[in-house]
């Protein structure tokens, strides 16, 4: 995509600051709605020791919530182009929603000050690299190639784990977890603002800032997740 009557920006885009900080602005405003509902989720289904009982000591609920949570995100990755903007987001909202109910369970385990240090700590970290993204000349691309690739790597480390059960190795894999979310951030940022670059704001640009969302959204939780394996209290 090249954009020739803007000033040139990284890897041929051409940025126009202003148009660019409005779109993501968006992005920001519904990335942050969906944390609030998973957070409030999450500490509502924690409180309820009825309904915690259901969803992790029945069986096949928990699994179930997993399984819609991924068909959720698949389903509207693949059908972003034929639903609407106001289904798209429904969507967005859902998978929110069914990740809090999932994440409840963090509530249990650990203090409740820590989990919100954890947050604060992550919300820094989180906004430093958006900007560092959202800003750097720098093209971004091979390193957000690299580090999806380090993403499965990442994921066999906490296969492989579960049958190791070794502390130090968690901890280690928790640490090499929060950089390369944390280098995913910047470049999600990056190139969700090349993609909102002078876009009309249509459904189709609307569609575009949610997906775009879900992106942050879970670059945030990802990162929140594997610090709060540092900074977390156990109850």
């Amino acid at each position: 995509m090249e954009m020739n009557q803007y000033s040139p920006g990284p890897a041929g885009f051409a940025y126009d600051e202003a148009v660019a900080g409005k779109m993501v602005n968006k992005v920001y405003l519904w990335m942050s709605m969906a944390l609030l509902v998973t957070g409030l989720v999450a500490y509502y289904v924690a409180s309820d020791l009825q309904l915690l009982h259901t969803i992790f000591g029945t069986r096949g609920v928990f699994a179930g919530l997993v399984i819609a949570e991924f068909a959720l995100v698949i389903g509207l990755s693949a059908a972003i182009d034929r639903i609407s903007a106001v289904v798209a987001t429904l969507m967005f909202l859902a998978y929110s929603v069914l990740n809090g109910v999932v994440l409840s369970s963090i509530f249990v385990v650990y203090d409740l000050g820590s989990i919100a240090t954890t947050f604060f700590i992550t919300a820094g970290m989180f906004g430093g690299m958006a900007l560092v993204g959202f800003f750097t000349k720098k093209d971004l691309s091979s390193m957000g190639r690299i580090l999806y690739m380090a993403v499965w790597g990442l994921i066999l480390a906490l296969v492989v784990n579960l049958f190791l059960k070794n502390t130090m190795f968690d901890m280690l894999v928790s640490f090499v977890g929060v950089i390369i979310f944390a280098g995913i951030t910047a470049y999600d940022s990056q190139k969700i603002k090349a993609l909102l670059l002078d876009a009309p704001e249509n459904e189709q640009t609307q569609k575009l800032a949610v997906i775009g969302a879900l992106s942050l959204y879970l670059d945030f939780i990802n990162i929140f997740l594997y610090l709060l394996r540092f900074f977390g209290k156990r109850n």
